[in-house]
């Protein structure tokens, strides 16, 4: 089967998409194109042969407060209050199709099109919703930003290196 990411649209059928966590799945369904035409987060699928879903993402305009870095990395960077980040929102993988790499594709996809923004981003923001989806960051280099760990970060000049 031939897998492609393509912006979301009318023509993907998001009725039978499934990840098991019901509030991914009513976004998908119900929220993402209306975000997407409100220029508020643009959602990517992976589809195959043919227009349901297998996997999708979302990506939007985020911020970091410098005083939430690590002083490792604050310290080499202008003193502005905030830098601009993007946040990736949302990640789910449809059940039927989970364990077959088809998370870290949508991921990979998502820095490659962070990476070839024309607009500045210091970083990409997750926020973990459970121990799962923060294991899967981390996993993937994700940085804690807060003391809780639930929200990570990944400096682009990381992911650059991945493409390098």
């Amino acid at each position: 089967m031939s897998l492609r990411v393509e912006p979301l649209d009318d023509r993907h059928d998001r009725t039978a998409f499934e990840c098991g966590v019901e509030p991914l799945d009513r976004y998908l369904r119900l929220q993402a194109i209306q975000d997407g035409r409100r220029r508020i987060a643009s959602s990517f699928v992976l589809v195959g042969w043919g227009t349901t879903p297998l996997a999708y993402y979302t990506l939007a305009a985020g911020s970091i407060a410098l005083a939430a870095l690590p002083n490792s990395l604050s310290k080499r960077l202008p003193r502005y209050p905030l830098l601009s980040a993007t946040l990736l929102g949302r990640l789910a993988v449809d059940q039927r199709h989970s364990g077959h790499g088809f998370g870290e594709q949508m991921l990979m996809d998502a820095f490659a099109r962070a990476l070839r923004s024309e607009i500045a981003t210091y970083a990409i923001v997750v926020d973990a919703t459970d121990e799962q989806t923060a294991t899967f960051y981390r996993l993937h280099n994700f940085l804690p930003l807060t003391a809780s760990g639930d929200r990570l970060f990944l400096p682009m000049a990381e992911i650059a290196r991945l493409f390098a």
